[in-house]
């Protein structure tokens, strides 16, 4: 006897509260095995493929490629258990000693309803969903033999396209095709008592900051699951802080009241949704602009023999040694003589922590957004290491393959803003880190070089710091040595 398991999207972990599909790697009636990858999504962190933790027959999808779903929305059912063709068996199947259906070179798959191996995607989560994301379902139960009927029939049907998502990709997922039908019932109201339904934790903590009382809200999600964007909208529309509707499902017994409609002016632009990357970049610069009082400070440089240094080394043969890693190199010594700004600030503790390491990020700009990948320990780094490092980030940032691990843990952001052809820019520092050093074109300038006139490699430095962790002196002092470093490179032969 087939049994039907829900496969639902899984904690993505780093705060990351949903995801966009970009490709399906399955389709409905094929054959999976335990832990291969069925869908490739793409978060605000990067693009991974997602395994299965059950090994069985695809029964139904859910949503089609470009929707967005939160964490915890289902992403597909697996008929696991199935022995015949007649009770669930992909066509071509047969049945081994063990009751487990096998097919020719296909991968094995789950022999028990309870198999499977509890991953979900390396590095993101657990293989069980966290206590308080599991919640009653408001439907209404079918007997297990139907569940399994409905498995049978689905599995033996021909592979049919995804049904659509309907409305937004924050509302309630789709029906999936060729799957049990399921009756829907209206979401009931937040209760007085007990837990709110709530997506994460940090959604929680946005309506606490915004004074929201969260029971006032009906959320979009599944099940009423309140979402970012339901406490996003109720802020910017105190109106809508009544109980919203849920996105109408067919099937369902009631329709709710929908929510009231923004005005929207005559001749309005083209409306371009804030999700993934560029969606995480905003919420980020947002968050420092918000939390971080910042200062600015900058300094012209004469780059003549920084730049002749760095030929040198290249005509000696070996690896190219760039530019951008030089000036990484400057900052891990000027990090070392002013730790300040290598920290972060506690607020809960009223505390500065100044880290260890340097873990270095730098902006790079795909075409899904601006990405700031982290070379880890670069203070323990040779030049030529970390123009290895920086040109394999690069890549990967331009592919869409970098890890959630190679986005995160940066203590200190350089903005390599000059290759945009701009000299000088006034950053946004990379919270919770405490500066970010920008770095404007190296070009040919009138400059006094020992009392005459001359034409040499001038580049403009600019330094965001956090003033709460150190005052102008210290921000002053770190970028004077910067300056001083790619006037003269031999200065940091005394850190070496």
């Amino acid at each position: 006897m087939a049994q039907v398991l829900e496969f639902k999207l899984p904690d993505l972990g780093e705060g990351l509260t949903e995801a966009e599909i970009v490709r399906w790697l399955v389709n409905v009636g094929d054959v999976v095995a335990i832990d291969q990858p069925v869908v490739e999504v793409e978060t605000a962190k990067a693009m991974v493929e997602v395994p299965c933790p059950y090994g069985g027959v695809v029964t139904a999808r859910f949503g089609e490629e470009g929707t967005e779903l939160p964490v915890g929305a289902p992403l597909l059912t697996v008929a696991v258990g199935a022995t015949s063709a007649a009770d669930g068996s992909a066509p071509g199947t047969t049945s081994g000693p063990s009751g487990a259906s096998s097919a020719a070179g296909a991968p094995r798959v789950a022999d028990s309803a309870g198999e499977g191996s509890g991953n979900v995607l390396v590095g993101y989560g657990t293989g069980a969903p966290a206590a308080r994301r599991r919640r009653v379902r408001r439907e209404t139960p079918a007997p297990a033999a139907s569940a399994a009927s409905a498995a049978s029939a689905a599995s033996a049907a021909p592979v049919a396209p995804v049904a659509s998502a309907a409305g937004p990709a924050t509302a309630q997922a789709p029906a999936p095709v060729n799957a049990a039908p399921v009756s829907h019932a209206p979401v009931a109201p937040v209760p007085s008592d007990g837990p709110v339904p709530v997506i994460s934790p940090l959604v929680r903590k946005l309506a606490r900051e915004k004074g929201l009382d969260l029971r006032q809200l009906r959320g979009s999600g599944p099940d009423g699951l309140i979402l970012r964007a339901d406490v996003e909208r109720a802020v910017a529309t105190p109106a809508a802080a009544t109980p919203a509707a849920a996105t109408p499902v067919a099937g369902a017994t009631a329709t709710a009241t929908p929510a009231p409609a923004r005005a929207v002016p005559a001749g309005a632009g083209e409306r371009v949704p804030l999700r993934g990357v560029r969606g995480a970049v905003a919420d980020k610069l947002s968050r420092s602009r918000h939390e971080i009082p910042d200062a600015t400070c900058w300094v012209d440089a004469d780059a003549t023999e920084l730049m002749a240094a760095r030929a040198a080394m290249n005509a000696a043969g070996g690896p190219k040694i760039s530019v951008l890693a030089l000036l990484a190199r400057i900052c891990t010594a000027a990090l070392a003589r002013h730790p300040e700004l290598n920290s972060t600030v506690d607020m809960a503790n009223r505390e500065i922590v100044r880290l260890p390491e340097v873990h270095l990020g730098f902006a790079a700009q795909t075409d899904r957004g601006l990405v700031v990948p982290v070379v880890r320990d670069a203070h323990s780094r040779t030049a030529e290491s970390l123009s290895a490092e920086f040109a394999r980030l690069t890549e990967a940032a331009r592919a869409g393959t970098l890890t959630p691990a190679e986005l995160t843990g940066g203590t200190f952001t350089l903005n390599n803003y000059g290759v945009f052809g701009v000299d000088g820019s006034t950053p946004i520092i990379n919270h919770p880190e405490a500066a970010m050093l920008g770095v404007g074109r190296i070009v040919p300038k009138p400059w006094v070089h020992e009392g005459e006139l001359a034409v040499r490699q001038v580049v403009q430095l600019s330094l965001t710091f956090d003033h709460r962790v150190c005052d102008g002196g210290t921000a002053g002092g770190f970028l004077r040595y910067v300056a001083d470093c790619v006037e003269h490179p031999a200065v940091l032969l005394r850190t070496l």
